[in-house]
């Protein structure tokens, strides 16, 4: 839209310095006000063009992680780290919404664990590890299936 208003001033520009040189009455105002707006479309068509080279670029270019890593378009986390990376965290503390990598234990911002956990307290922990279960006995061998066993030396399967 901006290019076709561009080129209607350019011809209508020509068409005004072809009467003005037909009449030999120069308005040397007019002819620079109108040159005026056509440099402005320019300056704004050269915006735009370079807004959207710069879009163009993002969506080539991948990023890079903190870790270094380059990260592609679209991506949600580093596949290096695991780290979310992007506009918003995928992966954030409950507490105090800080952005965490995927394998993180706590937030490194307020300290809260990164997932509640359903472990037992500090007291079952030690109960737990302090009796450990005594190992099972194995079953004494039954005397009347070593003795049918030892009865047959031919195979089952010959009969």
């Amino acid at each position: 839209m901006i290019v076709k208003a561009r080129e209607e001033r350019v011809r209508h520009l020509g068409g005004l310095t072809l009467e003005m040189y037909r009449r030999s009455n120069f308005r040397d105002e007019l002819l620079t006000e109108q040159c005026r707006e056509i440099v402005a479309l320019e300056q704004r068509l050269h915006e735009l063009d370079s807004m959207l080279d710069a879009v163009a670029t993002a969506r080539r270019a991948p990023a890079t992680c903190d870790c270094g890593a380059p990260v592609p378009w679209g991506s949600h986390f580093c596949a290096n780290c695991g780290r979310p990376v992007g506009g918003e965290p995928v992966v954030a503390c409950v507490g105090c919404g800080h952005p965490l990598p995927a394998d993180a234990s706590f937030c490194a911002s307020c300290g809260r664990p990164a997932e509640p956990t359903e472990e037992p307290t500090g007291e079952n922990v030690h109960e737990q590890q302090a009796e450990p279960e005594p190992e099972p006995e194995p079953p004494a061998p039954d005397e009347t299936i070593v003795h049918a066993a030892s009865e047959r030396s031919t195979d089952p399967w010959e009969r």
